[in-house]
């Protein structure tokens, strides 16, 4: 053997002497980083909670939603669809948690002559009466929902000293036109028999 040869050999055979087996997962600090970002999770959503509370808590001066009167009268329109919240008029960020408002939820629509019956599952159901609607339009977003053009359905009426705007959505968007209409035409009339 040359010397070059030897020293190749003595070389390889070092550097395959000194190669380890790979360092074994330290679990211990795994679980750590677990715990720590489950821990912080938990806080983020214990501080969103106590938020939504504080939100109720300053909006306690709303008064309580009223109830549908015994014999509303015949349906005029009726509608299938989301309930995607509650805001004070004109500002659709900002969100009415108070009464259970800002709890989204399937809805049941229901337009007669005294006013407008909101029926949620699983929330609290409210009645809109007719001399507090104050306009309907189409609109595209309200607090955390945004849709396309056209997609929601905002009524905006009148509880206690506020303005609220609620949205909806029907799960047949082309049936917002016609709830526009019925609720203007309904609004307008109102306010042409309390003129008289």
């Amino acid at each position: 053997m040359t010397p070059a040869t030897l020293l190749a050999t003595g070389l390889a055979t070092s550097l395959a002497a000194e190669k380890k087996s790979a360092e074994v997962t330290d679990w211990a600090a795994r679980v750590g980083w677990l715990v720590g970002l489950a821990l912080f999770v938990a806080l983020v959503y214990w501080l969103m909670r106590e938020g939504w509370k504080w939100r109720g808590t300053l909006q306690g001066d709303l008064p309580e939603l009223p109830t549908a009167p015994d014999d509303p009268g015949p349906a005029r329109l009726g509608m299938s669809g989301r309930y995607h919240g509650s805001t004070t008029a004109g500002q659709w960020l900002d969100r009415i948690v108070a009464h259970g408002l800002g709890t989204r939820s399937r809805v049941e629509l229901t337009l007669t002559d005294a006013g407008l019956d909101v029926v949620r599952p699983g929330a609290t159901d409210f009645f809109i009466p007719r001399e507090a609607l104050r306009e309907a339009v189409l609109g595209k977003g309200i607090a955390g929902k945004v849709l396309t053009e056209g997609g929601l359905l905002v009524v905006t009426w009148a509880h206690g000293e506020r303005l609220i705007d609620s949205g909806f959505r029907s799960d047949h968007a082309a049936e917002h036109t016609d709830w526009v209409d019925a609720i203007n035409s309904m609004i307008n009339k109102t306010e042409t028999e309390g003129a008289r």
